[in-house]
């Protein structure tokens, strides 16, 4: 586990995630034991998208907390729609969460273009699974990627970042039920270098270079899983469209 770095100046200074994070990590380290390793590989200053794996709807919780841990404040893409729900679109503005569309139109990817260019900006990091939904690979490996997180990174010049994560499983199966006991069960958390897009640069609107971007993203993603679990990550990525899977999630894109 690598020691905790310095925390950045958007978690040092005073926010509404300050009251957050004073409630939702001491419970969450009641639950799971979080064990980050490469954390310092997580910028301190400036914009990055940070692409998770994603295999439990426990998930978000233990990133968000690992996130700041780390010294970043954790910020997620949520569906639009989301944010013009009373109250809850409130709390998604106050915490500088991202909306997404789930359309590939034209005004879809001015809002992209637009959201990239406001961290970049703003300098804040956003966390988006690139799976779009939980893996539906029956191992919980990482399937197939969508392409929102690179079109982000792209259109705005951001870092990606890859993370994995394993043991959230254990906690709250992938639509199961929440196992509180035993309680502070081992989760490890892995963060690894900026995902080399250089080749990529410049065809943000070109869906095949997207596709491959995304891929290069999902590569590096399951390399980091497999160290976690000491195990090769399988040659050929789960599709759920070839398995006649339909997928759901809020950030599909």
């Amino acid at each position: 586990m690598t020691p905790r770095p310095r925390a950045s100046t958007e978690k040092s200074r005073p926010s509404v995630f300050w009251p957050l994070a004073a409630i939702i990590v001491p419970l969450t380290g009641l639950i799971a034991k979080i064990e980050v390793i490469g954390g310092e590989k997580l910028p301190r200053e400036g914009a990055y998208v940070l692409a998770p794996n994603h295999n439990s709807e426990f998930d978000p919780i233990i990133v968000a907390v690992a996130t700041w841990r780390m010294g970043r404040a954790p910020r997620f893409m949520a569906k639009e729609s989301l944010f013009r729900v009373p109250v809850l679109g409130w709390a998604l503005r106050a915490t500088g969460m991202v909306p997404v569309a789930r359309s590939a139109s034209a005004s879809a990817s001015r809002a992209t273009l637009d959201a990239s260019t406001e961290i970049v900006e703003n300098g804040r990091g956003v966390i988006v699974y690139p799976e779009g939904s939980l893996t539906r690979d029956p191992d919980l490996w990482p399937m197939r990627g969508k392409t929102g997180a690179v079109r982000l990174a792209l259109a705005g010049g951001i870092p990606v970042i890859p993370m994995a994560q394993w043991g959230t499983q254990q906690i709250l199966p992938r639509y199961g039920k929440l196992k509180l006991w035993p309680l502070r069960r081992r989760v490890q958390v892995i963060v690894g270098d900026p995902v080399d897009l250089s080749a990529y640069i410049g065809k943000d609107g070109q869906s095949p270079a997207l596709v491959a971007a995304t891929d290069v993203v999902m590569g590096e993603i399951s390399e980091l899983l497999a160290q976690l679990r000491g195990e090769p990550a399988p040659a050929t990525r789960w599709d759920p469209s070839a398995h006649g899977q339909k997928e759901t999630g809020r950030l599909e894109s």
